[in-house]
């Protein structure tokens, strides 16, 4: 039997004013796959990972999330929706004003009715899950940056959702932290069977933990590539794909 796909991406079409940003993006994502969204900078990454988690609402096309399109379901389905999706935003996006506690519980006490020492326990779970327990008190600027990304798959992983959303995961860090951070994004997968979407430039995350690449051309605003990362480094027929994948031109 056929696998159904959990995001559908149906002839997306992405406009900010007259200007196009995706034009006729389509493809699927099937479940507990990882799947890294890449190409230069400008190409758009960020504005699809913004239309698919519902942040931006499609020119045209379609944005279907177990078969719901999410920019045209009622508020009610949305919010449900929304409890099954944890996003890490580019560079953490944890409030400066809220203590790493906090951070992390803001999900649990916007989507779910839980007494508020149940919420302290499963807080205390997901730090200790993120190697963060000794640092519930702690305010954003008081970690360092490799903590304050793992604070933002903590928060992201509160509802222990069905998809995970990762924006640019390892940006900004070192080889070493970005590998312990890699570590952490397959641990999750493999765990949970969560399927991840990723937009990264970082080719040690490309190629360590994707399952599928899709790739977007600036130029032509479309996705020119999709599929096997190591295969299409050395068995692509387009010239920009090959020399991205070999040579990281971001």
């Amino acid at each position: 039997m056929t696998q159904q796909p959990v995001i559908q991406v149906k002839n997306l079409v992405a406009r900010f004013g007259d200007e196009i940003i995706l034009d006729n993006i389509s493809f699927d994502v099937f479940k507990g796959e990882i799947v890294s969204i890449i190409g230069t900078s400008g190409s758009g990454k960020s504005t699809l990972l913004r239309h698919v988690i519902g942040l931006n609402r499609p020119y045209s096309g379609q944005i279907l999330i177990e078969n719901i399109d999410i920019a045209t379901c009622d508020q009610a389905t949305q919010q449900n929706m929304f409890r099954k999706i944890g996003v890490l935003f580019q560079g953490g996006a944890l409030f400066g004003s809220m203590t790493l506690a906090e951070n992390v519980a803001l999900p649990m006490l916007e989507y779910t009715d839980l007494p508020k020492d149940v919420i302290a326990r499963l807080v205390f779970m997901k730090l200790c899950q993120f190697d963060l327990a000794a640092y519930p008190d702690y305010l954003p600027a008081q970690l360092s940056g490799g903590m304050r990304k793992r604070a933002g798959l903590a928060r992201a992983m509160a509802l222990n959702p069905h998809l995970l959303f990762l924006d640019e995961p390892t940006s900004g860090l070192d080889p070493i932290k970005s590998t312990e951070i890699n570590n952490l994004i397959l641990d999750i997968n493999q765990n949970s069977q969560t399927t991840i979407i990723i937009v990264t430039h970082e080719l040690k995350t490309v190629f360590n933990i994707s399952d599928r690449i899709l790739m977007i051309d600036k130029s032509t605003k479309k996705i020119i590539a999709a599929g096997n990362p190591h295969d299409l480094a050395t068995k692509s027929k387009h010239p920009t794909v090959r020399q991205f994948l070999n040579n990281g031109d971001a």
